[in-house]
């Protein structure tokens, strides 16, 4: 076995972690379907292997010994790791297609690790992404056109299923070499108008609770628009902490610009692709991915 070191077996070392869970080699022995005297043989083979006694016989059943206790904890995780290795290669390759959405900000800074992930494991899968702004990717997993999308909070579609995946403040950008933020009003890059962005409502609200004004000189349907802009030293615009193109920064408190609100990323799936096993893998990915990732400025993801 790939994840057993030379010289364990891993029938012996489950054994052993089912006689310690249970305190009896008696329910050990029903567990994997054997003999007591099958089981108890594996048991003295493993510390005959090991060199110590790993188990004791006590009022309260078999225990482990010190050198057990240490042993125990330690099994348990090759044993998780035997076990999820000979699943994923014995198992049938996993097919299908999953049809995924995402705005192009949280594609260029979740997704990469992600999906390079997911394709390893599961090679057979064919992934269809679309990068649009969130409205526009909600309307499309209301109408069936796609799996599952990463929404900003506040776009969710009604009937969908939804789990958080992110929450954290929106922070300025500009370019440091412009002083964008002494003008009145201040010039800003923010996503459509009619689109309803809860970025754009809060970033104009925020301006408006300090005693700024504030004017949208440029109108993106794409976070890479706005960046665009904002690099040209045209205009200031927001996003959620993380890598920033070269040439931009992050801005606040000490130019001047009033703190902005917390915003979420959801995850949102169509009920058809739920249970379906391509589409049930790459949520898993996604929720694990941002579960994982520390983005600078930012906690842990929920």
């Amino acid at each position: 076995m790939l994840a057993i070191p030379a010289g364990l077996d891993p029938d012996l070392l489950r054994s052993f972690v089912l006689i310690a869970e249970g305190g009896s080699v008696t329910r050990a022995a029903q567990r994997v379907g054997r003999t007591q005297s099958a089981v108890s043989m594996q048991l003295r083979r493993l510390e005959e292997s090991l060199g110590h006694s790993l188990l004791t016989r006590t009022a309260r059943g078999m225990v482990p010994t010190p050198r057990g206790a240490w042993l125990l904890e330690r099994a348990r995780a090759l044993l998780a790791l035997n076990d999820e290795i000979v699943a994923t290669l014995r198992a049938p390759p996993m097919v299908g297609t999953v049809r995924l959405g995402t705005p192009d900000d949280y594609a260029l800074q979740w997704l990469p690790g992600i999906l390079a992930r997911f394709a390893e494991a599961y090679p057979a899968v064919e992934l269809d992404v679309i990068c649009m702004n969130s409205d526009v990717l909600a309307d499309r997993l209301a109408a069936g056109a796609l799996d599952m999308t990463l929404l900003t909070e506040g776009h969710e579609p009604p009937g969908m299923t939804s789990r958080p995946l992110w929450r954290g403040p929106l922070h300025w950008v500009g370019s440091p070499r412009h002083a964008l933020h002494r003008r009145d009003p201040l010039p800003l890059a923010l996503a459509l108008a009619e689109s309803d962005c809860p970025w754009r409502n809060a970033t104009l609200t925020a301006l408006s609770k300090a005693g700024r004004r504030g004017r949208v000189t440029y109108n993106s349907a794409t976070q890479t628009g706005c960046f665009t802009v904002a690099l040209a030293g045209l205009a200031l615009t927001v996003s959620t902490p993380g890598a920033l193109p070269e040439g931009l920064a992050w801005l606040g408190e000490a130019e001047g610009l009033p703190p902005l609100p917390d915003m979420g990323i959801v995850l949102m799936r169509h009920p058809a692709s739920v249970g379906e096993p391509a589409a049930d893998a790459m949520a898993s990915h996604i929720i694990e991915g941002f579960r994982g990732a520390l983005v600078p400025g930012i906690a842990r993801a929920a």
